[in-house]
């Protein structure tokens, strides 16, 4: 379990979270993910990528828990520059990258299919930004290309979700299908792609970056200065305390806080 990499032989490779409970990553784990990205673009036989998860949910963001029981900001300064990298992976990835998500897509779950080329997603697929109720701010850079402006705006202050169908009407969901079916609506579209030139693509891929109205990487790290005042406040500190005991009681260790 971990970040799992599947090479197909057609030049598809998958690229699998498969950290239980719910895909909440600890800091190896999102450099884990931002490496395993990196190797599949970097092989000159990997024309798709696919990110996709086990479990009953696609990305849970961070592991809140770890970053409570570390002493100082370690797991803090850990976290946000794993997510940065592992956001960054999937945005210059030299091939498309396809996220396949299902259940939720949480905090840092937004910022990696923010980040990507395309989307496919499960009839019950939804995705959040929660991060004021943690105590934090980032990857709205992310739900910025997922939703419109004040629709995004509206779900950060009130941490509210989008569905699947929301964003397939938006245009930026590809195809929703049923959940049994994700893997292979995802794989589709990636033979799809990997059936033109690679060479084109691969072009492609480096002028899309290149012709966008703002770089996500800056956007994204300026964000997250505002996540590094608050918790120097305090106030941080205490809503993941308060997050961390209700998801305790609750049994749950669902997460988020990029």
């Amino acid at each position: 379990m971990g970040i799992e990499t599947h090479q197909n032989a057609d030049g598809i490779v998958e690229v699998v979270m498969n950290c239980p409970p719910v895909n909440a990553l600890t800091v190896d784990e999102w450099f884990d993910l931002a490496g395993a990205v990196t190797a599949a673009g970097a092989d000159p036989a990997t024309r798709v990528v696919v990110l996709r998860a086990e479990g009953k949910g696609f990305n849970a963001g961070v592991d809140i828990k770890e970053m409570q029981h570390t002493d100082g900001f370690d797991a803090l300064l850990g976290a946000n520059r794993g997510c940065a990298a592992a956001f960054t992976a999937v945005y210059d990835c030299p091939v498309p990258v396809i996220s396949a998500v299902q259940g939720f897509c949480v905090g840092g779950g937004i910022g990696l299919v923010g980040n990507s080329d395309a989307i496919v997603a499960s009839d019950d697929a939804w995705f959040s930004l929660p991060e004021v109720e943690r105590g934090a701010l980032g990857a709205a850079t992310h739900l910025a290309r997922l939703v419109p402006q004040h629709k995004m705006r509206a779900m950060v202050y009130t941490a509210s979700r989008a569905t699947a169908a929301e964003l397939h009407a938006w245009g930026s969901v590809w195809e929703v299908v049923g959940r049994n079916d994700l893997r292979d609506a995802a794989l589709r579209l990636a033979g799809q792609i990997a059936e033109k030139s690679p060479t084109v693509i691969r072009a492609a891929k480096e002028s899309l970056n290149g012709i966008d109205p703002w770089d996500p990487k800056r956007s994204y790290r300026f964000e997250q200065g505002f996540t590094f005042e608050l918790n120097l406040s305090g106030v941080s500190d205490e809503l993941r305390d308060d997050f961390a005991g209700t998801n305790k009681a609750e049994g749950s260790s669902q997460d988020s806080d990029t």
